[in-house]
């Protein structure tokens, strides 16, 4: 297989990229900032990856939310290094590694990214699997700075959390179907390290059950649907909560306990907001 090779680096027309089967959308909040810097600082700093396929077509490998914060500035070109005889495994290996390490992504986004790091970087080097063989001087002579004897400590080590966790992670990640995905990120709230740890222990009945119910805002935790799947398989009926009861039952309690010139200072701050609420 020959080497990715380096064909050019420049300004490219940003309409002449082709951006399509990207890992996660874009992150507002992501663009946002790049915005922000470059309103700052007057400048992008770094160009963003693109694959020219032999079709001539220029085909966006790593850097999409600089690619789209340039299309709300209204940029004509974007700086680009410019890529050929590029592989799909090595083109989704940069997407990846762009992502771990610069972009501040969610616990979801990180399983996923690292899940499917592992699966690319091990067909690229069968020989990187476990029970490979350790002695051959392919084994010996990567150069891959995340290999997949290193990935998980050097994630471990960026996110401050242990080798077990990060493991989990790329366990949750590798259990996840597409749907799984699309249907977690349409949650009311986000996935956090904890619900990782849940998906990657259970079996994919009690996976897809827990993620149709938090998705649905009548959890608050995977875990706490999964133990809620159990019961019900033990017979015992399953009482789930009522997410603005609970809300309702707490502000009651708190504003009993409030002293008056507690409950007279939330009224006079929170009047507005009171008012429209009344009118729902």
């Amino acid at each position: 297989m020959k080497a990715p090779v380096l064909q050019s680096v420049g300004q490219v027309p940003v309409a002449d990229i082709e951006v399509s089967n990207r890992l996660r959308p874009i992150s507002e909040a992501g663009v946002e900032s790049l915005l922000a810097s470059i309103a700052e600082t007057g400048v992008m700093k770094d160009a963003i990856h693109l694959r020219r396929k032999k079709s001539g077509v220029m085909a966006l490998i790593a850097g999409g939310h600089r690619l789209e914060a340039a299309k709300r500035l209204g940029w004509e070109t974007i700086e680009a290094k410019v890529w050929t005889d590029v592989t799909d495994d090595w083109a989704q290996l940069m997407e990846i590694d762009d992502n771990l390490a610069g972009a501040e992504m969610c616990a979801l986004d990180n399983a996923i990214f690292l899940a499917r790091r592992k699966e690319v970087y091990e067909r690229l080097h069968p020989e990187a699997k476990q029970g490979g063989d350790r002695k051959s001087p392919d084994f010996k002579n990567q150069t891959d700075t995340m290999s997949v004897r290193s990935f998980a400590a050097a994630t471990a080590e960026k996110f401050g959390l242990s080798e077990r966790h990060v493991r989990r992670m790329i366990s949750a990640g590798s259990k996840m179907s597409p749907k799984d995905v699309q249907i977690l990120r349409s949650a009311p709230q986000a996935v956090s390290l904890a619900d990782l740890m849940e998906i990657s222990k259970a079996d994919p009945a009690a996976r897809y059950d827990a993620v149709e119910l938090f998705a649905a805002g009548k959890v608050k935790r995977i875990g706490e649907a999964i133990r809620l799947r159990k019961a019900a398989a033990n017979g015992v009926q399953p009482t789930l909560k009522d997410p603005v009861e609970e809300a309702f039952k707490a502000l009651s309690a708190a504003w009993a306990r409030a002293p008056m010139a507690a409950k007279r200072r939330f009224v006079d701050d929170h009047a507005e907001a009171i008012a429209e609420a009344s009118k729902q």
